[in-house]
């Protein structure tokens, strides 16, 4: 928990403990401050606070019980519930390619992607588009930016938007298969990193935040597309989401954390029906 956030569920996994149990202790490690709550629908996440108190415990803790027989099978538990997380949005997506430009998603409105869009008016350009999907965004951004490179996790959704560029003719748009947290990418390669509805399905957004700006050219650009902090907890089984959205103030307060600079958090996009889905335009910049 000193790096993931974790729910009681995936620590009775990787600690093969009752439920009980581990919740007292979370109760009594939260009533001392040592770790934050977080409600995201059903779920509760549970990380250490970010406070140097907390970390100094923790370093003490962790030193502690790296030296117990259990500590390798441990981390081999915690590794297995990160690759579960992954493994999760992964098979979605590979179930809806090459369906998914036809069927509702929340927050993929022609408005916020328009909002998005506006900040990417300069050509000659090279973007990397993480999370790209099936590349609806990128053959849009292919037809005047000088490369755009999309990554998605899934091999389907990578095979599909590979035919439909060659389909389409577009010979500077390159599909890559890989996770928005490690994209395949060199640093300082690109002008401009979009995440367009993607962050929400990042096991560690903060990750994927910091794997962006090392991709970015200094005074490169950094446009987010995703949702509102919701909580619509039915959003995890119909569209793979990790996450149920993000708040303006935790959005500024990573992107911050990561080492941007001149950042906008703005809602550009708010449903009419249920459940009211909104819709969050980020930008910021890579110091020069």
């Amino acid at each position: 928990m000193e790096k993931e956030a974790l729910t009681v569920s995936e620590l009775q996994e990787i600690l093969s403990m009752g439920q009980s149990r581990i919740s007292t202790h979370l109760s009594q490690l939260t009533k001392a401050e040592l770790l934050s709550a977080k409600r995201e629908g059903k779920r509760t996440y549970y990380a250490l606070t970010p406070v140097p108190e907390s970390k100094q415990i923790a370093q003490v803790a962790l030193q502690a019980a790296s030296e117990l027989p259990e500590s390798a099978k441990d981390q081999a538990g915690l590794n297995l519930v990160l690759h579960k997380r992954k493994e999760t949005a992964r098979l979605y997506f590979n179930q809806v390619a090459g369906r998914f430009g036809k069927n509702y998603g929340p927050g993929r409105s022609w408005q916020a992607f328009a909002q998005m869009l506006l900040p990417l008016l300069p050509e000659n350009l090279v973007i990397a588009d993480l999370g790209a999907g099936e590349g609806l965004v990128s053959q849009l951004l292919a037809r005047s930016a000088k490369k755009v490179i999309a990554v998605d996790h899934s091999e389907k959704m990578v095979q599909f938007g590979r035919e439909q560029a060659k389909k389409n003719g577009l010979k500077n748009l390159e599909f890559r298969q890989g996770d928005i947290e490690e994209p395949p990418l060199d640093e300082e390669s690109v002008d401009i990193v979009l995440l367009s509805q993607a962050l929400h399905h990042a096991a560690n957004p903060r990750r994927a935040l910091a794997a962006a700006r090392k991709l970015l050219r200094p005074s490169g650009k950094l446009v987010i597309l995703d949702l509102n902090e919701h909580n619509f907890d039915q959003a995890r089984q119909m569209y793979g989401d990790h996450w149920l959205g993000f708040s303006q103030g935790d959005l500024r307060k990573w992107i911050e954390e990561a080492g941007f600079e001149k950042i906008r958090v703005d809602i550009v996009s708010r449903e009419d029906q249920a459940p009211h889905f909104q819709t969050i335009l980020a930008t910021a910049i890579r110091p020069a």
